[in-house]
């Protein structure tokens, strides 16, 4: 009977484990790329909502196909128009980068978390509280953009991915022919 009572305990540390895990995982995003994939870790306890609306949209195939419009180098590559930047349903290279989701636009949450090579910060227009599904991956230190931003994440597998795609030749980073994320789970896959 003790044998039954271990093996019993053992099962639910091994089951509660397992969860434990399974609601991690769910704290991370896989982008493949052209290249390879990229894991961001998400940063709920820094910006709750705006991560919330990302695990959505990427739950829902959203940022599958959308294309990297803004690319500067040096500096970031934006991506995550989900209105005109998906490059198999409506794509529009004059609007990408202007379009968001169907989902409200969010109150910033800004934190002290410094934009870093690898640093996952929200896209959005002049207006701070107006973030909705762009997204940037920073390529280098940007510390002007600390405070001024909501950080969602940052890069911790694939970084060398995100360092390949294809760089804008505009003024604004404008990219011709630009690289797309193919495929956007919620999890570490």
């Amino acid at each position: 009977m003790k044998l039954v009572h271990i093996a019993t305990a053992f099962f639910l540390a091994v089951v509660g484990f397992g969860a434990a895990q399974a609601q991690s995982n769910d704290d991370y995003l896989t982008i493949q790329l052209k290249d390879g994939p990229v894991v961001i870790q998400l940063m709920p306890e820094v910006a709750p909502k705006h991560v919330a609306q990302i695990k959505k949209l990427a739950a829902a195939g959203e940022y599958d196909n959308v294309a990297f419009h803004r690319v500067i180098e040096g500096f970031m590559a934006q991506t995550g128009d989900v209105q005109y930047g998906d490059m198999e349903n409506g794509y529009d290279a004059q609007r990408a980068g202007t379009g968001g989701s169907n989902l409200p636009d969010l109150p910033a949450e800004f934190s002290n978390v410094p934009f870093e090579k690898g640093t996952v910060g929200m896209a959005r227009s002049q207006d701070p509280n107006s973030a909705n599904s762009q997204f940037f991956i920073m390529f280098a230190e940007g510390g002007f953009l600390n405070g001024q931003y909501t950080v969602v994440g940052k890069v911790v597998a694939g970084m060398e991915y995100v360092d390949k795609i294809k760089r804008g030749e505009g003024g604004n980073g404008e990219v011709t022919d630009p690289d797309r994320m193919i495929k956007v789970t919620v999890g570490r896959n």
